[in-house]
């Protein structure tokens, strides 16, 4: 804080992330008046539970903490820590210039990562609490849009070349299945997540069992209030200086995982769009191009991919945190997770916040959907036709050549004259196809090539996806709102 200065505005740099994508409620929990406010909650817990447990605390002390929880001279501790090269012993100043009866007891036993860390774990905590909500509402409004289309036939894709139908519900499915894995990991992770609690500079409790003259009983005591007092469970038993940093590596890596499934939707709808099959929203003043009036480009499905990109990534730094850290703990974590934690928490929440908006708005083509089945669909019934022809008395091998020298025929007008599959024309035109002409419209009906997907689609959201949403009914009508 103090040695980067706080230059804003137009003259100096400011992360998008902040200024331009996330939202206030992420942006406000990596804050530094959030962080700064914690370490004096976490101050006042420490003071609260030494006195209870009989250390010379008064009432007064603990009051006079308690008023002065929100009044932070951020100019003050910014003076201080120039000086000191210390960040939190320049808020312990701080805090103790507006507290000068408590001056003397705040911070009483602990090191800096008594506040550092479990500021850390609160704000993790929170962010998480932020994410789950908002990663549910991209689940259940993908899953009202997978029912509504659960038996519209679509061409499905294999190597992006033309595959066996499928349908748009059951294609989003696999969106939402995804999607849901990272529910759970989320919930797991956020779940998972332990106090350092009070551990003292090496992670024995040493300054702890000093100032309680050996009772062991009241240290573990001290440790356990502490906890309780920030809303966690459980606390680490071992720790170094700081909690592991292997916690780090299980957060972000989560939060990559959901990377992923975003980039992937993104990048399925960016296709669609390309197809004209399928659109994110557009608003009705928005330009997709400075120089092409008709573009209609897929923005918001573009940033997420981008954002996504990123998130990926930030992984790698808790990866080599972790694996670098000497012993009890050495210091070159501490710049880069000021960095890799929000960044990933605020990248996170701005893709979910997109991609609500985009789930919200999804724009469907059925009538480009189902000319492209005509074009592909002839050939995909090749079997049903041959199938046909033999039950009608034909012989399977002859039919199969039939088929063959009709097929390439159509294939060469698509490909080289640039026309339509007639396929189906040149069946209906040979007499050896006679017994079967009155069942072809039957034998080319494309929901009869979908297979069980409407069924599959009941049942996913039946069975796994509606009750993994029951915990976040409460906030599922919230609408999503992009910065820009």
């Amino acid at each position: 804080m103090a040695a980067g200065g706080d230059v804003c505005g137009p003259d100096g740099y400011r992360s998008p992330l902040s200024s331009r994508y996330a939202s206030p409620e992420m942006c406000f929990v990596f804050s530094d008046r959030y962080k700064f406010r914690t370490w004096r909650q976490l101050w006042l817990w420490l003071a609260e539970a030494e006195q209870t447990l009989g250390l010379p605390i008064t009432d007064e002390q603990i009051q006079e903490m308690k008023a002065n929880l929100d009044n932070i001279d951020f100019k003050m501790a910014a003076e201080e820590e120039k000086q000191l090269r210390h960040d939190v012993m320049a808020h312990v100043h701080t805090f103790g210039h507006c507290c000068p009866k408590a001056a003397g007891i705040i911070h009483l036993g602990a090191t800096s990562c008594y506040v550092g860390d479990n500021t850390d774990l609160i704000i993790l905590r929170n962010a998480f609490d932020l994410l789950l909500p908002k990663l549910a509402r991209v689940i259940s409004r993908l899953a009202d849009f997978a029912k509504e289309r659960s038996d519209l036939p679509t061409l499905g894709f294999t190597h992006y070349q033309p595959a066996q139908l499928t349908t748009v519900g059951k294609r989003c499915c696999l969106w939402i299945q995804d999607l849901c894995m990272d529910l759970q990991n989320l919930q797991r992770v956020r779940n998972d997540l332990r106090f350092r609690g009070v551990k003292g500079t090496t992670g024995t409790q040493a300054s702890f069992l000093q100032l309680f003259e050996g009772d062991h009983q009241k240290v573990e005591q001290l440790d356990k209030m502490v906890t309780e007092k920030a809303g966690f469970k459980r606390a680490f038993i071992i720790s170094g200086q700081t909690y592991t940093r292997k916690v780090d590596i299980e957060v972000l890596s989560v939060l990559a995982s959901l990377g992923a499934s975003v980039h992937k939707i993104c990048t399925d709808i960016r296709l669609l769009a390309n197809l004209k099959e399928m659109e994110e929203p557009f608003e009705k003043q928005q330009i997709g191009s400075s120089a092409m009036p008709y573009k209609r480009n897929p923005m918001r499905s573009e940033r997420c991919c981008s954002l996504a990109r990123h998130l990926m990534t930030l992984v790698l730094d808790p990866l080599q945190t972790a694996s670098v850290q000497w012993f009890e703990r050495t210091l070159d974590d501490s710049a880069n997770r000021r960095i890799c934690l929000a960044e990933a928490f605020l990248t996170a929440d701005t893709i979910l916040n997109t991609l609500q908006n985009i789930s919200e708005g999804l724009v469907v083509y059925p009538k480009v959907i189902e000319r492209r089945i005509r074009q592909e669909l002839p050939f995909m019934a090749t079997e049903n036709i041959i199938m046909a022809m033999v039950k009608a008395g034909g012989n399977r091998q002859d039919c199969h050549e039939k088929i063959r020298v009709l097929s390439q025929q159509a294939a060469a007008v698509v490909k080289q004259e640039g026309g339509d599959n007639d396929l189906l024309e040149r069946i209906q035109a040979d007499a050896y196809f006679s017994p079967i002409h009155s069942q072809l419209e039957r034998l080319l009906d494309p929901a009869s090539f979908t297979g069980r997907a409407p069924q599959q689609v009941q049942r996913f959201l039946e069975e796994e996806v509606y009750p993994l949403l029951g915990p976040y009914e409460s906030v599922m009508k919230v609408k999503a709102e992009l910065c820009l």
